[in-house]
C-alpha cells in the first residue's frame, strides 16, 4: 500500500543528524531496566498495536504481523518500503513537513489521522503516531491504530445532530452550516455563478391539524411533505451541477437552498413545482389532508449576503405572501422591505421621539361659512423626525394606535393645543376666543382616563370647556357602548363638545345619532368634491356638471344635523363655487385649503391681530 507525495522523499544526506548532534526537542535519554534483545522482539511482533521502526532515512526496518494484517500484507514484506507512503503521510503537506522534522530529531513527536484504503477495497480510518526511540537506536517508531469503529459512531451521531428525526431531512443547524460555507468567497469566486437562492416556505393551516387529529398525524403529513420537497428538488437539479438542499428548519417551516442559482426564474419555476406538488391531497392512515403552503423566494449576487440577512428577507417575504392571501409564493422586492423597515424604523422610535420632543402642532382655520370670519382651529400633529423629516400623521399615527403609545401621544397634543389656544385667548382679548379642536382615537378612551386627563388639562390651561372640541371618527362614535359611551357623555357634560369626523364613510346609524352626546359633524370631503366647478364644462371642454344626487344628500345631513341640535362643518373646502354652493344649503363651518393649509401658531395670532375685512368665500 502506498500513497502520493508532494515532494521527493527524504534521502539519507538530508536527514541523518550527526552522531554528536543534539537537539532541543529530542527527549532525553531514559534509563531502562535489562531486557534481553529475544524478549523485546517477541514483545514487539506479538504486540496488539501495529507498529515498524523506521530507519532516519524514513525505510521500515521491521514490523510487526499486526501492522502487516491492518494493511494486508504480510510483516516481512513491508521491510524496506517508506513508511510514509504506508500510512499516506506525504499527500499532506503539513503531517508530511512535520514527518520530516521528527526524522531530523528536530520535533519530539507526531500524530495525526489518515484514511487508507485496504487491498479488498473498503477504507478505513487510523491514528498514525511517529515518535523517536533512543539517540543510540538511530530510529523511530511508528504506530497505527485503527480507529474505523469510533470515526464511524462519531459520523453517526453527527448525523443525528445534523438531521430532523421526523423527515430525515438536515435540520436547521445543518442547513446554515451549508449556507455560510455557499456564502464563503472561495465557494463561488472560482466557478459557478456567483449568485443564491432560498425558497423559505411555511404550511398553511398545520397547526389546524396538529390541534384536530394530533401530533403523529402532524409529523406523518410533515414527513410526507418533506418526500415531496424532495422530488421537487431532485426534479430541479435534474442537468445541474448538483440539486437543491432540502431542509425542515422546525415546526412546519422547509427551506430550500439553491447554490449557484441561475437567477430568479430558476427560483420562481422551483417555487411553482413545490406549490403545485402540494396541492394534491395527502392519504395518511385513512386520513385525506389537503394542505398549502406560503413561501418567500430570495434570489441575490453571494457576495456581499450574509446567512441572516438572507434569512431575514426570506422571513419578511414569507411573511408578505402569508399577508397576500396564503398559498403563493412572493419574490423579496427591496422597495417594499424598505417601506417595511420605515415602518419599523418609525414605531420603535414613537415613543422616544415623545420625550425628546420631536412632535410640533399646526393648525388649520375652521371658517364660519355665512360671514367668513375666524371660529376656530384644529390642532394638526406633525413629527420632525431627526432622519426622515417632517412626517404628517398619516404616517405615524396608525403604528401609534397599534403599539398604544397613541394615549402617551394624544395626551401631549391635547394639553399643547389647550395651552396654545388659552395663550391666544389671552395675548388678543379683544378677539372672540377661539375653539381649538383635537382629535382623539378610540384606543384613549379604552386606554386611559381620557375624562380625568381633559379635566385635569382644562384645569391646568384655564382654557374654558367649550372652546375645547374633541373630534372622534364615526365608526369609532357610532359603535360606543359602555366605557367610551359613558367617558363622550361625561365630556359632554362637563361642556366640552364633541364632534363626529369624516362624517358619512362608516356606519351612519342616524337613529343612534340622537342619542349620542354629539355637537358637531364633519362632513367628509368626498362629499364636498361634487361641488368643486363654476361651470357646466372643465377648461379642457369636457363635461363637468356636478351630479345634482350630491348636493341633494349633503343638503339632507345638513337639516338632519340641524334638526337634531348639530352643526355642520364641511372639510376639503378648496374653491370659491364649492363653499358658495355649501353656504347656500346651510352648511355652517368650512375647512379646507380655500381658507388656510395648516400653519404654525404665529401664522393664527397675526390672523386675530389684523381681522381681515373679506367676503364670505375669500381666504384668509
Amino acid at each position: 500500500m502506498s500513497g502520493t507525495s508532494e515532494g521527493p522523499a527524504p534521502t539519507a544526506d538530508l536527514i541523518r543528524p550527526a552522531v554528536t548532534e543534539r537537539h532541543i526537542d529530542t527527549p532525553p535519554r531514559t534509563t531502562t531496566t535489562s531486557a534481553s534483545p529475544s524478549s523485546t522482539g517477541a514483545a514487539f511482533a506479538a504486540a496488539p498495536l501495529a507498529m515498524a521502526v523506521v530507519d532516519r532515512e524514513g525505510l521500515v526496518v521491521t514490523a510487526n504481523e499486526t501492522l502487516g494484517t491492518l494493511l494486508g500484507t504480510d510483516a516481512d514484506a513491508l521491510a524496506g518500503k517508506t513508511a510514509a507512503d504506508l500510512v499516506d503521510l506525504s499527500s499532506d503537506p503539513r503531517a508530511w513537513h512535520a514527518y520530516r522534522e521528527v526524522l531530523r530529531g528536530r520535533q519530539a513527536r507526531l500524530r495525526c489521522t489518515r484514511r487508507l484504503k485496504h487491498p479488498d477495497g473498503r477504507s478505513f480510518w487510523v491514528q498514525v503516531t511517529v515518535s523517536p526511540l533512543p539517540e543510540e537506536e538511530r530510529a523511530i517508531l511508528l504506530s497505527v491504530a485503527d480507529i474505523s469503529a469510533g470515526r464511524e459512531l462519531q459520523a453517526r451521531l453527527r448525523h443525528l445532530q445534523m438531521h430532523d428525526p421526523v423527515t430525515r431531512l438536515p435540520n436547521r443547524t445543518l442547513f446554515f452550516e451549508r449556507l455560510s460555507a455557499a456564502l464563503e468567497a472561495e465557494a463561488y469566486e472560482e466557478s459557478g455563478t456567483g449568485r443564491i437562492g432560498l425558497c423559505y416556505l411555511d404550511l398553511d393551516g398545520f397547526k389546524a391539524v396538529n390541534d384536530t387529529l394530533g401530533h403523529r398525524i402532524g409529523d406523518r403529513l410533515l414527513a410526507a411533505v418533506a418526500e415531496r420537497l424532495t422530488r421537487c428538488a431532485e426534479e430541479a437539479g435534474y442537468a445541474r451541477p448538483s440539486a437543491p438542499l432540502v431542509a425542515r428548519l422546525g415546526g412546519d417551516e422547509f427551506a430550500l437552498l439553491v447554490e449557484d442559482s441561475t437567477g430568479t426564474d430558476q427560483l420562481a419555476d422551483l417555487a411553482e413545482s413545490v406549490l403545485k406538488a402540494l396541492q394534491a391531497p395527502f392519504d395518511l392512515s385513512g386520513q385525506r389532508l389537503s394542505v398549502s403552503a406560503s413561501i418567500g423566494v430570495v434570489e441575490r449576487h453571494a457576495a456581499g449576503t450574509t446567512a441572516t440577512g438572507l434569512m431575514q428577507a426570506a422571513d419578511t417575504t414569507l411573511y408578505w405572501a402569508k399577508a397576500d392571501g396564503k398559498s403563493r409564493w412572493t419574490l423579496f422586492d427591496p422597495e417594499r422591505n424598505a417601506h417595511r423597515m420605515t415602518r419599523q424604523a418609525l414605531s420603535s422610535g414613537l415613543r422616544p421621539a415623545i420625550e425628546h420632543g420631536e412632535f410640533v402642532l399646526e393648525y388649520q382655520p375652521l371658517v364660519g361659512m355665512e360671514d367668513g370670519r375666524l371660529r376656530g382651529v384644529e390642532a394638526l400633529v406633525r413629527w420632525n423626525h431627526p432622519q426622515f423629516g417632517m412626517l404628517t400623521p398619516n404616517r405615524f399615527i396608525g403604528l401609534a394606535e397599534e403599539d398604544g403609545s397613541i394615549v402617551q401621544l394624544g395626551r401631549w397634543v391635547l394639553a399643547t393645543a389647550c395651552r396654545q389656544a388659552r395663550r391666544w385667548q389671552l395675548e388678543h382679548p379683544d378677539a372672540p376666543p377661539l375653539f381649538v379642536s383635537v382629535n382623539v382615537a378610540v384606543r384613549q378612551v379604552w386606554d386611559s382616563d381620557l375624562v380625568t386627563d381633559v379635566a385635569e388639562i382644562l384645569a391646568e390651561t384655564g382654557l374654558a370647556p367649550h372652546l375645547l372640541q374633541l373630534e372622534l371618527t364615526e365608526s369609532a362614535v357610532m359603535g360606543s357602548a359602555g366605557r367610551p359611551l359613558q367617558a363622550l357623555q361625561a365630556l359632554s357634560d362637563m361642556g366640552v363638545h364633541i364632534a363626529i369626523d369624516d362624517f358619512g364613510t362608516g356606519y351612519s346609524n342616524l337613529a343612534y345619532l340622537s342619542r349620542l352626546p354629539v355637537s358637531v359633524l364633519k362632513l367628509d370631503g368626498s362629499f364636498v368634491r361634487g361641488f368643486q366647478y363654476d361651470t357646466s364644462e372643465k377648461h379642457d371642454g369636457t363635461d363637468a356638471r356636478p351630479n345634482p344626487a350630491d348636493e341633494v344628500v349633503v343638503e339632507a345631513m345638513i337639516q338632519l344635523a340641524h334638526r337634531l341640535g348639530l352643526t355642520v362643518t364641511a372639510e376639503c373646502v378648496e374653491t370659491s363655487a364649492q363653499a358658495s354652493r355649501l353656504r347656500g344649503i346651510g352648511c355652517d363651518t368650512g375647512q379646507g385649503w380655500l381658507y388656510s393649509r395648516p400653519v404654525a401658531p404665529d401664522r393664527i395670532s397675526e390672523l386675530l391681530r389684523t381681522p381681515a375685512r373679506r367676503s364670505r368665500s375669500e381666504p384668509i
